[in-house]
């Protein structure tokens, strides 16, 4: 991917700190004409020893309304980006397209009762975009957060998301966000133990939340491992959940950048 001058901006990273060995978030200025919704992801670049630029896209964590930019990456291994971007320090250059992408933004959802957010991974981001914005908590009775990882150490921001009730002064209390963490590897406590699919298809999921998934007032956001979001979009479609498109609202949304 190329990108013109005019095109992006050179921001400095502020912070970079580690969840595991694989997993880090970052922080960096954010242009003051840079403007986004909640859900929304940029294009970052990185500067190679030859005089290139690489850049990959990545949704931003931070809210719209506050003043740097945060990200939430894993490592691939050999990756052309990711292998650069975790080695980054304080004071080195990030560049960040002037443009902002994507449409996994509550305009998708003209009404509903309940927003069901569903991540795999660092699929993540988006949500806690999104959690950030008081518009999710105005207008929806029931948020549930659906993270699904491999390991515990992999359940990043869980302190953050705990926090999110009082620090947003939901209307609904604490009751109003339920936070339902996945770990497919190992058993913890206070987690369930299978992939998001196969609660989603026993029903286990909605008894773990206490509220059925139907589409009269079930709204669901999708974003993590490509194959996650092809089956989950199978499954609600049996039950009567379809996509929201521009011109024909539906109940199910999904980021399609990956």
């Amino acid at each position: 991917m190329t990108a013109s001058e005019d095109k992006f901006t050179r921001q400095t990273l502020l912070e970079v700190w580690p969840w595991t060995d694989t997993l880090f978030s970052l922080r960096c200025t954010r242009p003051p004409e840079f403007r986004f919704r909640a859900g929304q992801f940029a294009r970052l670049g990185l500067g190679k020893a030859d005089g290139s630029t690489v850049w990959r896209a990545y949704s931003m964590v931070s809210a719209p309304a506050e003043e740097q930019l945060e990200f939430f990456s894993v490592v691939v291994p050999g990756g052309e980006f990711t292998s650069e971007l975790c080695r980054l320090k304080p004071g080195d250059a990030l560049f960040v397209e002037r443009q902002p992408y994507g449409f996994l933004t509550l305009e998708r959802f003209p009404d509903g009762r309940d927003l069901w957010l569903l991540a795999s991974g660092t699929g993540l981001g988006p949500f806690l975009s999104i959690l950030r914005d008081p518009e999710v908590w105005r207008r929806f009775e029931h948020i549930l957060l659906v993270h699904s990882v491999r390991t515990a150490g992999e359940l990043a921001y869980r302190e953050q998301i705990a926090e999110l009730p009082a620090r947003m002064q939901a209307p609904g209390g604490r009751e109003q966000l339920r936070y339902l963490p996945l770990v497919t590897r190992e058993k913890v406590p206070g987690a369930l133990h299978e992939r998001i699919t196969a609660l989603l298809d026993s029903g286990a999921l909605e008894r773990a939340a206490g509220l059925p998934i139907e589409p009269a007032h079930s709204r669901l956001m999708l974003c993590g491992n490509p194959q996650m979001i092809k089956d989950c979009r199978a499954l609600l479609k049996a039950r009567g959940l379809q996509p929201s498109l521009n011109r024909q609202p539906g109940q199910v949304a999904v980021e399609n950048y990956w």
